[in-house]
């Protein structure tokens, strides 16, 4: 499920980088369909879910170790980017109005 979001999500944005920069040369523009209906990052959403997922799918609670990192480099990640994008991407700091969660629907 993880990887299924991680591909809606760069499906259904034109910008989708893994470097954090307004491609302005592009017309950069906030994405706001498919999974971005719900959440702000989904991408992360489904980098974390594979992390957290992969414990289970190993039968390892030692594996919660690069798992649970891999969910903490992400939210702050994400943080980071979302002061960025409000800081420098027209229509973003609306579009955060209206999809009020970051990565969790109901939580952050």
């Amino acid at each position: 499920s993880g990887y299924a979001l991680g591909v809606w999500a760069i499906a259904s944005n034109a910008f989708f980088s893994q470097i954090v920069r307004i491609q302005k040369e592009r017309g950069h523009r906030v994405a706001t369909g498919g999974p971005y209906r719900f959440v702000r990052h989904p991408g992360y959403v489904g980098t974390i879910l594979v992390g957290l997922a992969a414990p289970i799918m190993l039968g390892s609670l030692w594996a919660l170790i690069p798992g649970g990192a891999v969910a903490l480099l992400f939210i702050l990640r994400t943080a980071l980017e979302d002061q960025t994008l409000l800081g420098e991407l027209e229509g973003y700091g609306t579009y955060a109005g209206r999809v009020r969660y970051r990565l969790l629907p109901g939580v952050w």
